[in-house]
């Protein structure tokens, strides 16, 4: 009892983030053995789960990722102040094993082809203890994570994926073995990823935490659902889980000598020939049958290499034989269907407002696709973005009237002012002839719109 108070000032150090705290971002080391006895040093992995420095990271963490609440309503706002209150009793339950997650919130996200995708978020308590896991468990498995992963990795990204698929290929590797699984984070066995967790780590407490974590139920339309299989989208461990199950996958490919890629549930697999190529699709198949997965025939294939995109990518040969990224051309799709989605033509706000709201998106995608070398595919979409939001305003104007006043008061002559006005309905033509010099580009620089071609 007389440890109370100082492990509520403990509290409210790591709640309101004061002391020595580690940067987001910045590991929280803890001393594992990978070599000889793999689990050496996880017999008491929740008292590093739950030690105030990693407590006061997580925190930080999961309140600068923000997002929704959860099936109780609580803010990542609101959350300091409840662990301020509800810590020890807390702290209490995680090491006497009888703390009991919350179900995840059920929220269903349309696929751009067809289908949905389901998200299970969990509550920001949750989100706090699951971090902190989080935190504890990277050091114990990083380590040992092949070099071919780069999926939801700490200094790794799916740039660098992209970039060794490439390299695979100028190599001379030209046909890939391109595996889809089949709603993988849906159908992963609790069982078959709590071996292999359980060959890792030794605390029954952690262990159980995470079965518990696994088993939580789904609200979807005000019933919580049971979960037997899969692993929710939403929540901060199920990444490092999906990483833990996969390794076997690697480790294999590594072992039999192949040149891959993988990124999360995304596995690219580059040999010489088709004959080879089939001889690892069947192997791929034994492996993910292994772990209880299942691969999806019909968007997997062994193609060669430049027929087929990988994370948004294809690649496609320059001249000087060097091998380069493009967009691939399903991502260009997605970017204008997301465009159109941000600007209807039918909203009635400024063109300032209408610029506003997908000015992120724009800055976004010229970040991850950076790595292309099509600058002219840049170039087009930078004109269609303006040629439709030329079409939008001329819609707005409506009436011949105002639109020959606004493009007589932008500098257009007056035969263009008079010629465009007469054919307000035919917006999308009107904004591809001369209305160019009313609404120039530097007009919607001005608007702090972005350009993807500087």
């Amino acid at each position: 009892m007389s440890t109370r108070p100082q492990m509520s000032r403990q509290l409210e150090l790591f709640a309101e983030g004061g002391g020595e705290a580690p940067r987001v971002g910045e590991s929280v080391e803890v001393q594992v053995a990978t070599t000889g006895d793999q689990r050496s040093g996880t017999s008491d992995l929740m008292g590093k789960v739950l030690e105030q420095r990693n407590c006061r990271v997580a925190l930080k963490r999961v309140k600068g990722n923000k997002g929704s609440p959860g099936i109780d309503g609580m803010t990542v706002n609101e959350l300091s102040g409840y662990l301020r209150t509800r810590w020890p009793e807390l702290r209490e339950q995680l090491l006497t094993g009888k703390y009991r997650p919350s179900p995840v919130k059920q929220v269903l996200i349309a696929k751009r082809h067809g289908g949905v995708r389901q998200l299970g978020i969990p509550t920001v308590l949750d989100r706090f203890i699951q971090q902190a896991m989080l935190q504890v468990l990277q050091e114990v498995f990083e380590p040992s994570f092949s070099e071919h992963s780069y999926g939801f990795r700490p200094g790794r990204s799916a740039h660098q994926a992209v970039k060794a698929a490439r390299h695979f290929v100028q190599q001379g590797r030209r046909v890939v073995v391109d595996v889809d699984l089949s709603k993988f984070f849906d159908r992963v066995n609790h069982d078959v990823l709590m071996s292999r967790l359980a060959r890792r780590i030794d605390d029954k407490l952690v262990l159980g935490l995470i079965r518990r974590y696994l088993e939580a139920g789904i609200l979807a339309n005000g019933v919580v659902r049971e979960r037997y299989e899969g692993t929710p989208q939403g929540g901060p461990l199920s990444p490092l889980l999906a990483n833990v199950l996969l390794d076997e996958v690697d480790r294999t490919l590594e072992q039999r000598g192949h040149s891959f890629a993988r990124y999360a549930d995304d596995v690219n697999v580059y040999v010489q020939s088709k004959r080879a190529g089939k001889r690892v699709m069947n192997a791929l198949r034994r492996l993910f049958g292994k772990l209880r997965l299942v691969i999806n025939e019909e968007k997997s294939a062994i193609a060669s290499a430049f027929e087929r995109q990988f994370l948004g990518f294809a690649l496609w040969v320059a001249p000087g034989k060097k091998v380069e990224h493009r967009v691939s051309k399903a991502a260009l799709e997605a970017f204008k269907s997301r465009v159109r989605q941000k600007t209807p033509r039918t909203r009635g706000q400024s063109m300032k407002q209408i610029t506003n709201d997908f000015r992120a998106y724009l800055i976004g995608w010229r970040a991850y696709f950076r790595l292309a070398q099509t600058p002219g595919v840049f170039r087009e979409l930078d004109g269609w973005v303006r040629h439709r939001l030329r079409a939008i305003q001329l819609k707005q104007w409506k009436r011949g009237t105002t639109t020959f006043r606004e493009l007589r008061a932008r500098g257009m002559s007056v035969h263009d002012a008079r010629r465009t006005a007469a054919n307000t309905r035919r917006w999308w033509r009107n904004s591809a002839m001369t209305i160019h010099r009313a609404l120039p580009n530097e007009y919607f620089d001005r608007m702090g719109l972005p350009r993807l071609v500087p």
